[in-house]
This record gives C-alpha cells, sequence and structure tokens, in this order.
C-alpha cells in the first residue's frame, strides 16, 4: 500500500496533535512533572502547527510560508528540548531564543534567491542540533531516571538527529550524482521518519515519567514517614541482598541494633510532638554519623538499625559510641523545656552462627537488652563466635 506525502502529512500532523494533547492531560495525574509535560505538550503542538502550515505553505503565504513553517517546526524541537532539559533543571531559554533569530535571519538573507536550498538543506540543520542536544539531555539524565524508557528516548532522538543531519550535510552531494529523484525519496523518508518520531518520543517520555512516580511510590512505601529513614521493609530487603553478598566474598558485615532510653516517660511528660522531635534528632544523628553505605531503618517504636558492610566489630563500635555520644550531648526543645535522651546500642559481627540477617539482627538484639539492663547509654558487643578447633589424633 502507497502513501502520498500529503496523507503522511497529515498522519504526522494528527499524531502530533493527540501526543500534545495526552501529555497535557498526563500532567494532571503527576504534578511534579507538570511544568515539564506541559512544555512537552507545547511543543508537540507547535511542531503540529508547523508541519500544518508546511503542507499548505505555498498556498498560505507563498515565500513566506516556507520560512514560517520551518520557524514554527524549530520552536516546538526547542519546546521539547526545554521540557527534556526540566527534568535536569535546566532552561536553555537564551540559547533557544538565539537560534530562532539565527535562522530568522538566514530565512530573511536567503530565503527568497535561495528558498528551495534553505528547505530542503539548510532548515534541516538546526533540527539535527536541536535534536542532539535532547539526546544529550536525555544521557546526562540528572533528574531522569535510568530506566528502560529513557534508554528507548535516547535511541529515537538520536536516530532523528542523525537523519537530519545527513540530510542536512550529506543529501545536497547526492542529489547531483543520483538525481532529483532522490528527493522525493528523502521527503517520504523524512515523513515516515516522523511519524515515528511523534509516536514513540512522546510515548517514551510519558513512560518515563511514570515509571520515575512508580519507583518514588516503591520508595515512600519502604520509607519511614517520621525520620525518612528506611522502614522495616527496606532493611530486610535492602540487608538481605548485602548480608548474602557479604557472606559469598567474605567481607566483615556489622550490625548496630538501638533502642532509646525510657522513650516513654518522654511522651508521657512532654507529648508525642516532643517524643517525635526526639526520633528524627536521633535520626538524623545516625544519617551523619554511619555515611552512605549503611543501611539505615527504623524497624519499630523507637527502635532503629544500622547495617555497615564492609565494616569489622572495632569500626562498628567506635560508629556506635559515636552515635550515642553524639544523641546524649543534644538538648531537645521540648515547648520550652530541654529534653536530653540517650540511646542503648548492641553489636553484632557476621559469623559462621548468622546464617540470615534476621539471626545476626537477633544476635545485636540480645546484645541491646543487655546494654539496657545495665542501665542504658551504652554500648554492649556480643560475643564473637569461635572458629572450630580441629583436633587431630596423634599416631
Amino acid at each position: 500500500m502507497k502513501i502520498d506525502l500529503a496523507t503522511l502529512y497529515l498522519l504526522v500532523i494528527g499524531t502530533l496533535f493527540a501526543s500534545s494533547a495526552m501529555t497535557y492531560w498526563e500532567h494532571v495525574s503527576h504534578p511534579k512533572r507538570g511544568k515539564e509535560l506541559r512544555m512537552l505538550a507545547a511543543g508537540y503542538a507547535l511542531l503540529g502547527i508547523g508541519c500544518g502550515v508546511a503542507r499548505f505553505r505555498g498556498e498560505l503565504l507563498g515565500v513566506a510560508g516556507a520560512a514560517l513553517s520551518n520557524l514554527l517546526i524549530l520552536g516546538g524541537y526547542l519546546l521539547v528540548l526545554r521540557g527534556v532539559a526540566m527534568f535536569n533543571s535546566r532552561r536553555y531559554l537564551a540559547a533557544s531564543i538565539g537560534l530562532l533569530v539565527l535562522m530568522g535571519v538566514a530565512w530573511a538573507a536567503g530565503g527568497a534567491r535561495r528558498q528551495v536550498v534553505m528547505w530542503l538543506y539548510a532548515s534541516a540543520a538546526p533540527i539535527a542540533l536541536v535534536s542532539a542536544m535532547t539526546a544529550r539531555e536525555l544521557m546526562r539524565g540528572d533528574g531522569v531516571p535510568a530506566v528502560q524508557a529513557r534508554r528507548v528516548a535516547v535511541v529515537v532522538v538520536v536516530i532523528h538527529a542523525s537523519f537530519y543531519a545527513a540530510r542536512a550535510f550529506i543529501l545536497p552531494w547526492l542529489v547531483p550524482r543520483f538525481g532529483t529523484n532522490l528527493l522525493a525519496i528523502a521527503s517520504n523518508i523524512t515523513m515516515y521518519e516522523g511519524v515515528l518520531y511523534s509516536v514513540i518520543m512522546p510515548m517514551t517520555l510519558l513512560r518515563l515519567t511514570r515509571e520515575e512516580v512508580h519507583g518514588e511510590l516503591m520508595q515512600e512505601s519502604r520509607t519511614d514517614y517520621l525520620t525518612r529513614l528506611g522502614n522495616r521493609k527496606l532493611f530486610f530487603e535492602e540487608g538481605e541482598r548485602i548480608f548474602c553478598d557479604c557472606a559469598q566474598a567474605r567481607r566483615p558485615l556489622a550490625l548496630l541494633a538501638f533502642d532509646l532510653d525510657r522513650f516513654k516517660s518522654i511522651n508521657d511528660r512532654y507529648g508525642h510532638k516532643s517524643g517525635d522531635e526526639v526520633l528524627r534528632s536521633f535520626a538524623d544523628t545516625l544519617r551523619f554519623v554511619t555515611g552512605a553505605d549503611a543501611i539505615l531503618a527504623r524497624t519499630g517504636g523507637e527502635e532503629f538499625a544500622a547495617l555497615l558492610p564492609d565494616c569489622d566489630s572495632v569500626r562498628a563500635k567506635k560508629t556506635g559510641e559515636t552515635v550515642a555520644r553524639r544523641f546524649a550531648a543534644i538538648s531537645h526543645d521540648a515547648d520550652g523545656d530541654w529534653v536530653r535522651a540517650t540511646v542503648s546500642v548492641g553489636l553484632a559481627e557476621s559469623n559462621q552462627a548468622t546464617a540470615c540477617l534476621a539471626d545476626l539482627l537477633s544476635v545485636a538484639d540480645r546484645a541491646l537488652y543487655r546494654a539496657k539492663s545495665l542501665g542504658g547509654n551504652r554500648l554492649e558487643q556480643a560475643p564473637t563466635v569461635a572458629e572450630p578447633v580441629v583436633v587431630w589424633p596423634s599416631n
């Protein structure tokens, strides 16, 4: 089935407007990315308008029609670039205005005399440049999640940029050699590729946004709402993976279990608001002392745990004592009264007696209970299981 160029134009225009409507509607469901999605929707709509003007450029505006349609299409690509760049907190406002002005000057200077060259070749160069910049923003991914949709979007935009670069810099050398029929072929390929771009690009960016939101919801389900540390679910999911990795590689692994001393009396005397402030303060202290590699979680009301990969008992003991000392030195404001709180710590190091993370946590808990029974505000270490000694019988 052969589709003529006019039909392809209409197909591209309809697809772009449909993509614009879907992207704009999506911003209602994802308010965090509302600005980015609205910018992308505006870009697709402007591309559609530009393609519509291009389809009837001769009938409507004569020579000026080609210039106007090219500038509208370029503006649409620039809005798409801005929408993608906004994911990474960048704008490209000055660069976009500068490129539009430059192309406007180029059309004003040479468009009337060299309209065919401008339309067929020169107008493709800025589109290739902007598409390449869009691909670069997607690959940088400072604020874009590294999901499958992002990789697909990068491939689509790189192909788009490569095609327009070939049209701008290679096609002018091929046409004199192979004849003007090549222009008709290139025009049809441009429209087919445009249909693919106008479908795949918006769909992948929408999928990317949804996957980002899904990832945030998954992370939120594993995060303690009060302290912003991990919850028990995260601790066992991430911790079990690290436990197995360390066991297989025979790397050291230590676990610190924490329990705030006499926390109920703080709640009873000063109220739950003050108690929450104490919990948040301890979480901040724990996060500051342990560093980025630790798996931290609030495992109960006033109970916390820190899993320390590649950390032996000597280093873990120093870390736990530092947490306890820093926390005990903090004064918490309880509606004008200053409250001090302390924490008890239990330390366990992984060995052949701990077959899983739950075993390691159980050993650390027993050490923690011993610390609390001795008055609290201290660290107790679980006894190390000695390696079995093999005694060979004498002859």
